[in-house]
């Protein structure tokens, strides 16, 4: 018998850390899968030191995803070891070659390449070094690494898709509102200086806009102070459980913005269970390991009510439809998948329909945000400009008469 040291997920989804005995590593998953524990990292107990200790350094998530699709690659032709070696070697960012010349190490003295990668837990989260060990244990390790590759290369497109669609109007709303705020910082209050003597009354609609450039050149501090603290203040909010729990649930009851939150959020559920489904991983664990990726608590609580039916007996299409979150058209399709014997294609075949449709709405909202942006700020300076005109129209009128 061997002591090993874990940490692995219980069924609730919490860390778990402790030491166990077994005559052999697999022996050991299988008493924690006993447990209702799974493994995300298992290694002899007496290699806490050297190469076990965890790596500071941290992947980013483009390097992430090259490291997957080269290793993917790789270790479908030549040695696992072999793979990584020539991994290190080409990598250039030092930070991204330590820790993957720390898991090369640890592969070297004979640890599992999920037990090396639990060595940087940073860089590769649980999920992902649960999909590997499933991969080792199963023998099929290149093919769970190319599903891995492919699942990362998709969310990377996703997210490039994104941030590509919001630059464009976040740049026209920034540089409209340095536009309207140099205005009222600067042009007004020259204007303003100039009809301080007419001694006329002025229009209405110039005095509020005088007064507004006045208050925001003698206060725009207490302005930034007040803003940056309402931010803290919603921030520390937002860390309690409880009202993160109720602000999520309201932004899914938002008519566009909740739409495009729980499509969003179900096509990467969809892909990531049809991923471990197709690598023979118990479908309560999926669940429970993809709960950290879920950004939307409300969605996550649901999630793991999902998982909570499926332990007692329910099938996953019931425990979707008890849930009531996720999208009529993927819990059609699960259904279809559970009765056909195809349920990893058929959540895969969701998410694709699930992301067209984000994409449809994603492209139509912008559509209509961008002029909305535009009508908005030319509308704030039509305005200023008019108050600016007015006093002169004014005094013109009465220099004819």
């Amino acid at each position: 018998m061997a002591d090993f040291q874990y940490e692995a997920l219980d069924i609730a989804g919490r860390p778990r850390t402790g030491r166990l005995s077994a005559s052999t590593s697999e022996a050991a998953r299988a008493d924690l899968l006993d447990r209702k524990l799974f493994a995300t990292k298992l290694e002899p107990a007496a290699s806490n030191t050297g190469a076990a200790t965890k790596v500071a350094g941290r992947l980013k998530p483009t390097a992430l995803v090259l490291f997957t699709r080269q290793l993917a690659t790789l270790a479908s032709v030549a040695p696992l070891e072999e793979a990584l070696r020539t991994i290190v070697r080409q990598t250039e960012s030092n930070s991204s070659k330590a820790v993957l010349a720390t898991v090369h190490g640890a592969v070297i003295e004979g640890r599992r390449l999920s037990d090396a990668m639990g060595m940087a837990p940073s860089s590769f989260p649980a999920i992902y070094r649960a999909m590997v060990a499933a991969g080792e244990g199963a023998g099929t390790l290149p093919a769970v690494l190319e599903r891995l590759a492919n699942l990362l290369e998709r969310q990377a497109e996703l997210r490039g898709r994104v941030q590509s669609a919001l630059a464009y109007p976040a740049a026209l709303a920034l540089v409209a509102t340095l536009a309207v705020g140099a205005l009222m910082a600067f042009v007004v209050p020259t204007i303003a200086r100039q009809f301080a003597d007419i001694g006329q009354t002025l229009p209405l609609l110039t005095r509020i806009i005088m007064a507004l450039s006045s208050g925001l050149a003698s206060y725009w501090w207490l302005m930034v102070t007040v803003g940056a603290g309402a931010v803290a203040l919603c921030v520390r909010a937002l860390q309690d459980a409880g009202a993160r729990l109720r602000f999520d649930g309201w932004l899914l009851r938002l008519p566009l913005i909740g739409r495009l939150l729980r499509d969003l959020a179900a096509a990467r559920l969809a892909r990531t269970l049809a991923m471990m489904v197709a690598s023979r991983l118990p479908l309560v664990d999926g669940l429970m390991l993809t709960l950290p990726t879920i950004g939307n608590h409300e969605i996550r609580a649901r999630v793991a009510d999902m998982a909570s039916d499926i332990r007692e007996g329910a099938s996953l299409t019931a425990a979707m439809k008890r849930a009531g979150v996720l999208p009529p058209l993927l819990v059609a399709m699960v259904a279809g998948g559970e009765s056909a014997g195809r349920l990893d294609t058929m959540l895969e075949r969701g998410a694709e329909a699930l992301e067209r449709e984000y994409d449809a709405m994603t492209r139509t909202g912008l559509a209509v945000l961008e002029p909305a942006i535009i009508l908005v700020m030319g509308g704030a300076v039509a305005i200023i400009v008019l108050a600016i005109l007015l006093p002169i129209l004014q005094l013109e009128s009465l220099a004819g008469v």
